[in-house]
This record gives structure tokens, C-alpha cells and sequence, in this order.
């Protein structure tokens, strides 16, 4: 099967299952520093990851979205993180604007150079109600862009826009993903807070998908 993908890997649940289930396709996984509370931890979760796996793995740098964008994810208090379910109103603090179009463009170069024809992501529903750059419409405008901007005609390959965590559970229960080696506490802290919405949306995920989970909580 023909290595033609370059994977944006956060080191989270969603990504790592995408890794997994398309380990035969993939030629690299690229893992952002934007300077988030959690991308210290989440970085070595994805480097756990490709290297069980053996695939290519590297880290870009982004330091200035830290110095110029706004997101409570890129304060340095984690108390600046909301409390709260994946969807509620208060969520919107953590969106750092425009990070997927970013990151895809960053990978789609990185693709062309390397005679690469996808970008995948893993951005699923319960992303929707807060991000915009996680949702259909971004997502087919992203790659109508890419593909025309670039001579390879690089795309954006994002098969779990439509799943919910859950079901992306599901199926890495299916593929024997240790979600042990995953990371998703919006707070950075040592152990995941419990509290904030993406802690609570990795337990419920866990719970509906029939997965002991592995979490160390607070």
C-alpha cells in the first residue's frame, strides 16, 4: 500500500485512532507546538505512538500564535480553561483561531515538497458546535484550496468529520488502540483535571465505547 499521506497527529484520541487505522498510508505525522497548556504532553503521547508504530514523526514549532493569537488554551494559567461539557457556550475561550487552516497549509506544503498527496486530520462532529475550522463546509474549502494551489494537487483527507468521539472509540477499540498513550486535558496538567470539556468528552467516549478507562484524573 502506497505511503502517500502526511497525518497532523496532536497525540490526542482522535488522531492517534486515524494513525492507526492508516498506519499503511501514512509517511509522516506532524505535531504542532503552538505553545498550548497541553502540547507538552500531548507531544510525547504522539511520539509514543509513531514510534510503536515506526512511522516518521516530527515537531514544528509555531511560537508566534502563542505571542499574537487569543485562546484561554494558550494562557499560562490553566484555571483560564473552562469548566463544562465539549459543547457549551463557555468553550469558545479555548478556539485558537484559525489553528486548523494553519496547520493544514503548513502540512500541505510539507506534502507538495515531499511528493506526497494528502494532508489527514481528525477532526470529527463534537468539534462543530465550537470550531469553526473543524466543520464540513471549512474542511471541503481547505482542500478545493490546497488541491488548487499546489502542482501535486494535495487534499485534505478527514474521514471522521461526521463520527462523534464515541464512535471514533469504537472503532480504536476495534483497531487496539492503547488510548493509555493519549492525552487530552485542555489544562496541560499531570494528570487529566477531569472537569474541563475535553476530559469529559475522552470519559463519556470511553464509557459509551465499552473502554476500562485508563486516565489518571485528579
Amino acid at each position: 500500500m502506497a505511503k502517500d499521506s502526511i497525518i497532523i497527529l496532536s497525540g490526542g484520541m482522535d488522531s492517534c485512532t486515524l494513525l492507526h487505522e492508516y498506519k499503511d498510508n501514512i509517511a509522516l505525522a506532524i505535531t504542532f507546538d503552538y505553545g498550548s497548556l497541553q502540547n507538552k504532553k500531548e507531544q510525547k503521547c504522539a511520539s509514543e505512538q509513531c514510534g510503536k508504530l515506526g512511522i516518521k514523526h516530527i515537531i514544528i514549532p509555531l511560537d508566534f500564535m502563542k505571542l499574537y493569537f487569543k485562546s484561554a488554551l494558550l494562557s499560562n494559567d490553566p484555571a483560564d480553561v473552562p469548566e463544562g461539557n465539549y459543547d457549551d457556550n463557555n468553550m469558545k475561550a479555548t478556539v485558537v483561531p484559525f489553528r486548523n487552516g494553519i496547520m493544514l497549509a503548513i502540512a500541505c506544503g510539507i506534502a507538495e515538497s515531499n511528493g506526497l498527496q494528502r494532508v489527514m486530520i481528525a477532526n470529527h462532529s463534537g468539534d462543530h458546535a465550537i470550531y469553526p475550522d473543524c466543520r464540513q463546509d471549512f474542511i471541503n474549502a481547505m482542500s478545493t484550496a490546497m488541491q488548487q494551489g499546489t502542482y501535486e494537487g494535495v487534499t485534505v483527507f478527514a474521514p471522521y468529520t461526521n463520527l462523534s468521539k464515541s464512535d471514533i472509540a469504537r472503532h480504536g477499540k476495534e483497531l487496539g488502540v492503547d488510548y493509555a498513550m493519549t492525552y487530552s486535558c485542555y489544562r496541560g496538567g499531570d494528570k487529566h483535571c477531569g472537569k474541563c470539556g475535553t476530559c469529559r468528552e475522552r470519559r463519556q467516549a470511553l464509557r459509551d465505547a465499552g473502554i476500562p478507562d485508563p486516565t489518571p484524573y485528579e
